[in-house]
């Protein structure tokens, strides 16, 4: 078998042809080199567009982990208030006839009252023990007393009235007795 051989006429027609298309290949190699570049800022695009997606995704955690964390207190105090509020509900059912029965004193008390009465309630109330005290340990000795001073008066107003019948027998004193009562008359008038 034979091989042909390329002439001269060959060679000439790939060296043209070639020529075009190193022609061609010369012109798109600028667009090669903006497509190039546009492919790299879109990497860079897409690298910050990742790290933004990184960081949001990591902000998203913290923030599931936070609720995480309110979730379970709200569950802890769920199941600690279900039984506070069923004792509370019954505490204030059993309570409600009495509250229906006050309220007339009480909006009459709200109406009635001014603040400077509720301090000086509030003053009194502060000295009910040392008024209790003084109480018990003046007071009541004293009052103990009068039950055995009552018949010592009594004697007293009897030996008053027998010595001012004797006044009044002795000769001169009743005159005596209606100047000073006009005196303490007209000094009570004055």
């Amino acid at each position: 078998m034979r091989l042909p051989v390329p002439g001269p006429r060959d060679v000439l027609s790939v060296l043209e042809r070639s020529a075009g298309a190193v022609e061609q290949l010369l012109a798109a190699v600028p667009r090669l080199v903006a497509l190039v570049a546009d492919a790299e800022r879109l990497v860079a695009r897409a690298h910050t567009l990742v790290d933004g997606i990184d960081r949001t995704r990591q902000d998203a955690d913290a923030v599931v982990a936070r609720t995480d964390a309110v979730v379970s207190r709200a569950d802890t105090l769920v199941t600690t208030i279900g039984p506070l509020n069923d004792r509370l509900r019954t505490l204030l059912d059993g309570m409600e006839p009495s509250l229906e029965k006050l309220r007339p004193t009480l909006e009459r008390l709200a109406e009635t009252t001014d603040p400077h009465e509720v301090d000086a309630m509030v003053h009194l109330i502060d000295h009910l023990p040392r008024l209790a005290d003084k109480m018990e340990t003046d007071i009541m000795p004293i009052l103990d007393s009068l039950n055995s001073v009552s018949p010592d008066l009594h004697d007293l107003l009897d030996v008053s009235r027998e010595l001012n019948e004797m006044l009044g027998q002795i000769p001169g004193i009743s005159r005596m007795k209606k100047r000073i009562d006009a005196q303490q008359a007209a000094d009570g008038r004055g």
